[in-house]
């Protein structure tokens, strides 16, 4: 597992919901690029409305439709591992805004196993 504290750099992707890469969804080829690169984690957020450079509102209301929806994949990770996971998301994102934030880790904790017991503090993992 990788151990994460102290600085740290964000990493967010805004893409559509419809955005593909080789027939299947694009937040999800970043996710797994992630994965194999050996990235902290990713996760995706799906939006209920918003715009982007094309300035065309995407919502999820009912009387519009809900089409093409604002996804947010978020990465964090040391400075350099995101810096150097940067050049694939110049292969995979065509359209869309890559931002970059400084931010401060303060816990980052994975499960031990998947039997559900306490952790040294006595919490119980799910």
């Amino acid at each position: 597992m990788t151990r994460l504290t102290g600085r740290a750099l964000r990493l967010t992707v805004h893409i559509g919901e419809d955005d593909i890469w080789h027939h299947k969804p694009l937040y999800t080829e970043i996710v797994h690029r992630a994965h194999r690169a050996g990235l902290a984690g990713a996760s995706v957020f799906r939006g209920i409305e918003g715009f982007g450079a094309s300035s065309r509102i995407h919502t999820s209301r009912l009387l519009s439709l809900s089409e093409d929806l604002p996804v947010a994949v978020v990465i964090v990770d040391t400075e350099e591992r995101i810096r150097a996971f940067l050049p694939q998301l110049d292969e995979l994102v065509t359209e869309g805004l890559v931002t970059l934030d400084d931010c401060e880790v303060i816990r980052y904790v994975g499960r031990t196993d998947d039997t559900g017991k306490t952790d040294a503090e006595g919490k119980k993992s799910l």
